[in-house]
């Protein structure tokens, strides 16, 4: 409706050329639509590269090693390592035993899906017990989960990080076990996580909960003679680690992996 100059409603004429500026012609709904889409497939471009960027897993790293090497190589590992992982590391050191070689191992690295290096230390590698073999079949647990459990235990013990270096390894049982140092800003250690990677059970801490391990939480309770201050700071660390070990408990349900099964989808 218009006014008139006594305010009286009258009836306005829409111009036509007014009408179809409010309609959209074919030829305009197409150029909208190639805007759109040019938009998107921008965007896309941006955000592919970032999604192939994440790096690989331990488990991702052994399958490289399997494939190039033979099923068979992955009875041989000795040990896996990675270094400034945020929070996977770009590159994975596997160490198999090669009795034939000089140093008794192989090194192998992984980066980007592929055998990066290949060689022969000239001398034998320690970290594992007696460069005990890792038993494949009984990984239950990626690099992907430890980072989940260490940064769980970091977090309740109030230890801030940026990076993680990765060791799996035998313990002095010959049970296969993650070592998650977690570094600040500065690449200074501020802590490290012992994790069985079988049952994802936290064994030990360094430098949280003032290194409490199992055999402190299993003597907590006969402590009772130990009055004080010193025996209250005891208990509580005592108490703070076994909570967070039954918490990292359920939280291995959630992130389990069985090497088995993963490298038997291929």
């Amino acid at each position: 409706m218009c006014l008139t100059g006594r305010m009286r409603p009258m009836p306005c004429k829409i111009d036509n050329r007014t009408r179809a500026k409010t309609r959209w012609t074919p030829a305009e709904t197409t150029v909208q639509f190639r805007v759109m889409w040019r938009s998107f497939a921008a965007l896309l471009l941006l955000v592919t590269p970032a999604l192939a960027q994440e790096n690989a897993t331990a488990y991702e790293a052994l399958r490289v090693v399997g494939r190039q090497f033979g099923r068979g190589a992955l009875n041989h590992i000795v040990s896996i390592t990675g270094v400034r992982g945020e929070p996977q590391p770009e590159k994975w050191k596997i160490i198999l035993e090669n009795p034939g070689a000089r140093g008794g191992v192989r090194e192998v690295e992984i980066a980007d899906g592929r055998i990066a290096s290949d060689r022969t230390p000239g001398r034998s590698v320690t970290g594992s017990t007696e460069g005990a073999t890792l038993d494949t079949a009984r990984l239950n647990l990626d690099s992907s989960g430890a980072y989940a459990l260490a940064s769980h235990t970091a977090d309740k013990s109030n230890t801030r990080f940026k990076t993680a270096d990765y060791t799996l390894r035998t313990d002095e049982r010959g049970e296969p076990i993650w070592i998650v140092t977690l570094l600040n800003k500065s690449s200074r250690p501020v802590g490290t996580i012992y994790i069985g990677a079988t049952r994802g059970v936290v064994t030990r801490t360094e430098g949280m909960f003032a290194g409490a391990t199992m055999e402190d939480v299993e003597n907590d309770y006969d402590r009772e003679d130990e009055g004080g201050i010193i025996g209250s700071v005891k208990s509580r660390i005592s108490h703070a680690f076994h909570r967070t070990q039954e918490e990292a408990r359920g939280m291995f349900e959630r992130v389990k992996r069985s090497f088995s099964d993963f490298i038997n989808r291929e």
